[in-house]
């Protein structure tokens, strides 16, 4: 199913103000309704090594899974939406070609990458990450994270031991707990949530959202949201005007037009003759 005019998609991806090269990396597609960002890291160019190969990776293993499986269907045994299967098995897959790739290169050695990505079918967005990298959605004017950190810091939160407000202000936020590349086998948190007319899905590296509070992140998208270009540009500067000390990288997705799937025998029949 084409999502062609139901979905804008703009990324942006920027150095910073002080890291000399760029280990993030970006790709969406709007008729896929396929969205993916990776933060890179480990040692000069191995970060952007682990992030380029998570991204191509996961894009190259979703197109194919579009074009030959049945996104209505899902699997009963772990309540999951085959979109979430999806994204969870080329995730996978991209862990284990970092993994091996590091240990089979001196030059990669120690490397690794966080991942966001999201699929959205059926008026429906699957979300699958690993480590830091967060995605929020935008929707009647609120502000929702709707990933948790894979770090030291959340799970500080989680224990009491900060506040979500003091968690913002503290040094320690870039303690990773899970990352792409660490180890063979990686743990891919999954979700699936409603999609409605007019929701913004935001992606973005720490590079961001370490230098931008959420409600400026907000008020950004509230005021420029006509121009989702206009809102990636405008991000990426606030970082950088604020210190921009990590590489900063957004995806932006805003919803046009409802989605549904088609479900009926004829549409069946009729896709299995397009």
């Amino acid at each position: 199913m084409s999502l062609k005019g139901k979905l804008l998609c703009v990324g942006q991806t920027d150095t910073g103000r002080v890291r000399e090269h760029n280990e993030d990396m970006i790709a969406c597609d709007g008729e896929l309704g396929l969205l993916v960002l990776a933060d890179g890291m480990g040692g000069y160019n191995a970060g952007e090594v682990a992030s380029g190969i998570a991204v191509k990776t996961i894009f190259n293993l979703v197109r194919e899974a579009l074009e030959t499986q049945d996104l209505t269907l899902g699997d009963p045994a772990s309540g999951l939406s085959r979109p979430a299967i999806i994204l969870r098995d080329a995730i996978q897959r991209a862990n284990k070609v970092i993994y091996q790739t590091a240990r089979s290169q001196i030059n990669c050695e120690g490397m690794g990458t966080t991942v966001v990505a999201a699929l959205l079918f059926d008026n429906r967005i699957a979300i699958a990450h690993v480590g830091d990298s967060r995605l929020y959605r935008l929707r009647d004017g609120m502000m929702k994270q709707l990933t948790l950190d894979h770090s030291l810091l959340q799970e500080l939160v989680d224990r009491g031991f900060y506040s979500p407000e003091e968690a913002q202000r503290a040094s320690n936020k870039n303690y990773v707990t899970r990352a792409l590349g660490v180890e063979v086998n990686v743990d891919v948190e999954l979700q699936d949530q409603p999609v409605h007319k007019g929701d913004v899905y935001l992606l973005c590296s720490d590079g961001l959202s370490d230098m931008i509070e959420d409600d400026d992140i907000s008020l950004t998208i509230a005021t420029f949201g006509q121009n989702m270009g206009s809102v990636a540009q405008h991000l990426v500067q606030l970082a950088n005007d604020n210190g921009g000390k990590d590489n900063i990288s957004v995806v932006l997705a805003q919803v046009l037009d409802s989605f549904p799937a088609r479900h009926g025998i004829f549409d069946r029949i009729q896709k299995w003759f397009s």
